[in-house]
């Protein structure tokens, strides 16, 4: 049901003022209004039966519903939004009439037309919006940490956070991943949080452990938890994870192949988790060390301890404009990079999506960090 709590508010606020401002754009005929109508009233049909009767549909069923009713609810909020211009547009020309004649002479038809325009355009902005998602973009991201005796000069490593594993992102967007991956030949892969989404059965199901198991890094997969790791089915979350052939790391640390440190936190939901201090007991600070933390909440305290690289995902930059000019109020840096004194950060996009299956204004990426390492 959680999935559809998100759309209430285009159902019962929005949608009526949509299918208002349409009727009056059409003609006034049955046969453009009654289809018209119709397809509010379908629409409204799917969104309470999957409301009401989410625990006893199959699982193909709910899926699709969910797909189309949070598919109108992307839709009507752009709708909304276009429409609410249009009124700031006749506010003003009740004030100091600008339109051009023909505007207000041809008013039925310059109704039509703009319903036609707008249309069009949400559904060209949602095409764009989910070919953003199907096709994740490769952010290439070159980093300098000032560490020597390191062995190695520098370390390719490929980061993918908020996967979010379930209904919408399944074994073939995975399997997608995986491939992108391998294909750039890193040396370490790791996966920075809200790997599954709310329920666990549907990456049991399709076993898509296998499919994460086909990440090639020689220094090895590593898997922090995100707040959706601490959801519905939390152990059994935690039991597919670790099928997964990756290093789950949950307040621990590790060091591949003795290069450098690698810290996993676990996630800032839990209020329990270690002080990045008490994880930093026993590190040599002459060694890089790195640290995934899904929240970026902590990048005081992880200059505070001189981590050298913090690794983050979690804000999906907002997902859908104009969400990510809010996210500036909300965190420090809700994406990109970001340094701090010694210490430098990158906070993730995200390779998947929580929700809808569509991004606007934002990106779904997976990130190739170019990591040299140099005394000077």
């Amino acid at each position: 049901m959680k999935v559809f709590l998100q759309s209430i508010l285009g159902q019962f606020l929005l949608t009526p003022f949509i299918c208002w401002r349409g009727y009056q754009a059409l003609p006034a005929k049955k046969s453009w209004r009654i289809p018209y109508l119709l397809f509010f009233v379908i629409e409204l049909c799917l969104f309470l039966t999957g409301f009401f009767f989410h625990e006893v549909l199959p699982d193909k069923v709910f899926i699709g519903i969910m797909y189309v009713c949070n598919t109108w609810y992307i839709a009507s909020l752009y709708l909304t939004m276009a429409l609410g211009l249009l009124e700031l547009l006749r506010f003003t020309h009740r004030l100091y009439p600008w339109f051009p004649r023909w505007v207000t002479t041809h008013w039925d038809l310059t109704k039509r037309l703009f319903f036609v325009f707008i249309t069009c355009g949400v559904l060209l902005l949602m095409i764009q919006a989910y070919h953003r998602v199907m096709n994740p973009c490769i952010t290439h991201v070159h980093i300098t940490l000032p560490k020597k005796g390191v062995g190695v000069d520098s370390l390719t490593v490929v980061m993918m956070s908020d996967l979010h594993i379930g209904e919408v992102i399944g074994k073939k967007m995975v399997q997608k991943y995986v491939r992108m991956s391998n294909a750039l030949y890193p040396d370490m892969v790791v996966l920075v949080g809200d790997i599954m989404d709310y329920e666990s059965r549907f990456a049991e199901q399709a076993h898509i452990e296998e499919d994460l198991q086909q990440l090639e890094a020689p220094l090895g997969t590593y898997i922090v938890y995100g707040n959706h790791e601490y959801r519905a089915n939390r152990h059994a979350k935690k039991r597919w994870l670790e099928k997964t052939g990756a290093t789950l790391l949950v307040d621990s640390v590790v060091m591949p192949d003795s290069l450098f440190y690698l810290i996993g936190r676990d996630d800032y939901i839990n209020k329990k988790r270690k002080p990045l201090q008490a994880l930093m007991k026993g590190i040599d600070p002459s060694k890089p060390v790195l640290v995934l933390d899904h929240q970026p909440w902590a990048f005081a305290e992880m200059a505070m301890n001189r981590i050298d690289l913090g690794l983050h995902g979690h804000t999906h930059y907002g997902q859908l404009w104009p969400y990510p000019l809010l996210m500036r109020f909300v965190y420090e840096q809700p994406y990109g990079y970001l340094r701090k004194g010694d210490s430098q950060f990158y906070v993730s996009s995200g390779i998947g999506i929580a929700g809808p299956p569509y991004r606007v204004g934002t990106v779904s990426e997976l990130v190739v960090l170019h990591i040299r390492f140099s005394d000077v």
